[in-house]
């Protein structure tokens, strides 16, 4: 049975379209809740709000655990300015320049949404001299609001609050050459990956080799998505994240990216390198890669102190953390990795 990628590209416009910055992630668990019920897959929810699925397997005395996370990058309001803008602070590791020029909401305390333009106190060329040369720090970078407002006063009789969650327009777009360009690519493309995987495996009636539970965190751009939740039995950790590109990098768009190691240290030698087996096996496009500013819910977990084997792979996504791009290739590539490894032998 086939993977179903237009299933998976489709999925991923869905979720990118549902703000979901780490810390207001309510409405995408609940649309992933729905999902795999319609797909008949048992879950949990933790504490902090993360679903956990499983699927029996031949073997239960040794479990496999995936993890793929669906929050985003996004801001709050830190200040409501004199002049009826606002000043925010960012939520997750992205620079000001990254999303100076994006439309934006904010979502009030009540509800009610509120769109805006992101820029810089001084926009305007015709009437700053230094508008290109500014650096773009948390102090000179505001909220436009699409309201009527000139004053503090009128922003918060609209119900604007400090700590009112901001998100970014993710504009997806999927291009007749195969490319899916969008903010939140990582890791919104990993979670409809996954879920692909999930659908094909229930549809032709397979029974993994082993019991294997699917994470889909919610905090893992700050750090402690995939940290907590880890059945007992779990010996081996795969997350599905996005693989970077850069200069020196030899991950691009088409493949899924093998990580070795990121900036917590090397990832499992064995686990690594059953992956490439796999890869190679299935005539699957894969490159391995060295992400140097990079941390995932399978580090987040060793960091915890979990026993467990580590690894992490995902598409190749381009200007991750910004205007971000990846091609259906790089889907087709990683879900076929993904389904090999689930279907595969232990780690030895």
């Amino acid at each position: 049975m086939k993977l179903p990628i237009d299933y998976m590209v489709e999925t991923f416009v869905a979720l990118a379209n549902i703000p979901s910055p780490t810390g207001n992630t309510y409405r995408v668990m609940e649309w992933i809740k729905e999902e795999l019920t319609r797909l008949e897959i048992s879950y949990t929810v933790t504490n902090k709000g993360a679903v956990l699925a499983t699927l029996p397997g031949k073997n239960d005395e040794r479990h496999r655990l995936l993890t793929a996370h669906v929050d985003t990058l996004g801001a709050m309001v830190k200040e409501i300015k004199s002049n009826g803008r606002l000043k925010i602070t960012l939520i997750g590791g992205f620079r000001f320049n990254a999303i100076e020029g994006e439309y934006c909401q904010i979502e009030t305390s009540n509800g009610r949404i509120i769109t805006g333009t992101i820029l810089s106190t001084k926009a305007s060329v015709h009437v700053y001299a230094d508008a290109g040369k500014m650096e773009r720090t948390e102090e000179v970078m505001e909220v436009r609001l699409d309201e009527k407002v000139k004053t503090k006063e009128e922003v918060l009789a609209l119900g604007i609050q400090v700590g009112d969650f901001v998100s970014f327009d993710p504009r997806a777009t999927v291009t007749d050459s195969g490319f899916i360009k969008s903010r939140h690519l990582d890791d919104k493309a990993s979670v409809a990956i996954v879920l692909g995987v999930l659908k094909k495996i229930k549809e032709a009636g397979e029974t993994l080799p082993y019991t294997t539970h699917f994470l889909i965190s919610n905090n893992e751009e700050i750090g402690y998505g995939g940290n907590s939740n880890i059945p007992d039995k779990t010996v081996e950790y795969l997350a599905v994240d996005m693989g970077a590109i850069g200069q020196g990098q030899t991950t691009d768009e088409y493949c899924v990216s093998i990580c070795a190691k990121d900036s917590s240290g090397p990832y499992h030698y064995g686990m690594r390198k059953h992956l490439v087996q796999l890869a190679e096996e299935n005539g699957l496009y894969y490159q391995v890669d060295i992400y140097p500013f990079y941390g995932s819910d399978a580090s987040a977990a060793l960091r915890s102190g979990y026993d467990i084997i580590h690894g992490l792979i995902g598409p190749g996504v381009d200007a991750s953390h910004s205007h971000e791009r990846s091609h259906r290739e790089a889907f087709e590539n990683t879900a076929g990795l993904v389904d090999a490894y689930l279907r595969s032998g232990a780690v030895e």
